[in-house]
């Protein structure tokens, strides 16, 4: 069994972060293993108070699974500050962990900070070079190449900045822009692809990111190119936020219901 390891934040409301991370492995056939970076109180209002995990304690997680359990692919999400970026980057590289999947995530669905702003330096100087595919959001995209995104061509423009900061793919995730259709961009370096589809109209929106950067980490694992690991990802995602749109759970960005797609109401 193909095992995949979620370096994240806790979401104590279950939609996002490690929760989200170890629902989706096992809902593509992975076995899940986690390192906390933090702890969130968090429901679908907001993020009500986070206490980040001491970097060497976030680095004693991942010896823990590195020589033991093993990893045949890394997903990272919320690092929450510099010593913690700098640990997991230190740790991904001793022990040969790959391929190397990383959600910048920055701000939480309610607008909520989840990364310390002097900590961007480091995810970028550290992170990104050891990264195989990177899979920000519009927000995140602007902070990592440095200027604002709102259409198609400077969602291209920005994946190429982003990209000669290291990672070998690149994924910007269209959501934010308007249009009936939501369209991410995927660059490799030498080609862009885009992957369109319908904007589902639902609340439950809340750990769409996690859950992609996830399913792609868990189909690299599977043995899937890049390409088709990112396709797959979207196609989940768009497949259990159709499902999910009937969910009432929380009062405000509901949560994805990830094993919709297993197993009969």
């Amino acid at each position: 069994m193909k095992r995949v390891l979620t370096i994240a934040g806790s979401d104590s409301g279950g939609g996002a972060g490690i929760q989200a991370d170890l629902k989706t492995f096992a809902a593509l056939g992975a076995y899940g293993t986690s390192a906390i970076t933090a702890v969130t109180a968090q429901n679908t209002r907001g993020v009500l108070g986070v206490i980040a995990m001491s970097p060497e304690f976030v680095a004693l997680q991942i010896d823990a699974i590195a020589t033991d359990i093993g990893a045949d692919a890394v997903k990272t999400g919320m690092l929450a500050n510099r010593g913690i970026i700098e640990v997991v980057a230190a740790k991904i590289v001793e022990h040969g962990l790959r391929p190397v999947v990383v959600d910048p995530v920055m701000l939480a669905k309610s607008g909520d900070p989840l990364l310390e702003p002097r900590a961007r330096d480091a995810l970028m100087e550290l992170l990104l070079p050891i990264a195989t595919v990177v899979t920000p959001n519009l927000p995140e995209a602007e902070v990592l190449c440095g200027f604002p995104i709102r259409d198609l061509d400077e969602m291209r423009r920005a994946a190429s900045a982003i990209r000669s900061r290291g990672p070998r793919f690149v994924v910007v995730k269209g959501g934010h822009l308007p249009g009936s259709d939501s369209t991410d961009l995927f660059y490799d370096g030498e080609r862009f692809e885009e992957l369109s589809g319908p904007r589902i109209q639902t609340r439950n929106t809340h750990g769409t990111g996690c859950t992609f950067a996830s399913a792609v980490a868990a189909r690299l694992a599977l043995g899937d190119t890049a390409w088709d690991a990112v396709r797959a990802a979207k196609r989940y995602v768009t497949e259990i936020l159709v499902a999910s749109a009937g969910l009432k759970i929380g009062g405000g960005h509901g949560p994805m219901n990830h094993l919709a797609l297993l197993a009969p109401r």
